[in-house]
């Protein structure tokens, strides 16, 4: 069969379906079921009726809106790639940005000590962890089955990785975590967004409510969690903390009103929306 006719008629019914990257997960999708590269594709004519059957069978699958990290069971992100699945948040590309700039805060650091607040899969802890070979890194989730993917996500870094990460299953705003950890910069991916908000199929049937909402203005983790940044940060030490876009105003008041914080700013994503504010503990 045609790979260029079966790969068209995927990225068809994907559109039809409301996919709005159609085009591009039919390319994924097709070059996950021949274990190639997306690049790659351009050198195949011809698909096995195997191969064929199976390509629909997850087109399929993304048309009902599964997500398709779901459906590949991994997604790249920094330096790292990630296995994820049902029970755990899906990391998105726009956290990439936080990840940039917590990695300019600890470059000059020698053996920084790094905290990433509800770690999910992993993602930031883990390509921290991987981005500073010196960077000791604790990651805190408190979901049992998000803790599960975190420690396999971990299970599969190198030793010298695996060896300066350590996994806590806790509360994010509890006052006593972490009791003994002074560390260089906090990094957090918290539940954010306001209850009630419009979330497209992939994310409200299937990333968990527990890492999505923070409450009815998006504040409910982010909030209590201020005043444990303020305990486990070293003077001098950087914090940032991703947030709804329509809550950046409320992030921003609530360090300012801690008082334990100068250099308060606001960072942007690639299409201009507010995505993480960052500050400097006093």
């Amino acid at each position: 069969m045609s790979a260029r006719d079966i790969r068209r008629a995927a990225a068809a019914q994907l559109s039809a379906a409301g996919v709005p990257s159609a085009q591009v997960d039919a390319g994924l999708l097709l070059a996950f079921v021949l274990d190639r590269s997306v690049g790659e594709l351009v050198a195949v004519d011809e698909l096995s009726d195997v191969d064929a059957d199976r390509y629909r069978e997850l087109v399929d699958r993304r048309a009902r809106r599964e997500p398709l990290q779901h459906i590949i069971g991994h997604v790249a992100f920094g330096p790292i790639e990630l296995e994820v699945g049902p029970g755990v948040f899906i990391p998105r590309m726009e956290t990439e940005l936080l990840y940039a700039w917590a990695l300019t805060q600890i470059a000059e650091a020698p053996r920084p000590v790094v905290v990433d607040l509800c770690s999910g899969s992993g993602t930031l802890a883990l390509a921290l962890a991987v981005g500073h070979p010196g960077a000791v890194v604790h990651a805190v989730e408190i979901d049992a089955a998000a803790h599960k993917w975190l420690c396999h996500n971990l299970s599969r870094m190198p030793d010298e990785v695996r060896d300066r990460v350590v996994v806590h299953l806790g509360d994010a705003a509890d006052p006593q975590i972490l009791p003994d950890v002074l560390a260089d910069l906090v990094v957090s991916n918290p539940p954010y967004i306001p209850e009630g908000a419009d979330l497209p199929a992939e994310v409200s049937d299937h990333d968990p409510a527990r890492a999505l909402f923070g409450g009815a203005d998006g504040m409910a983790v982010i909030t209590p969690m201020i005043s444990v940044v303020v305990r486990l940060l070293r003077p001098g030490g950087a914090v940032g903390i991703e947030h709804d876009d329509t809550t950046a105003a409320l992030v921003t008041d609530a360090l300012e009103a801690d008082g334990h914080f100068d250099s308060i700013t606001q960072k942007n994503d690639l299409a201009e929306r507010a995505r993480f504010v960052t500050a400097m503990r006093r």
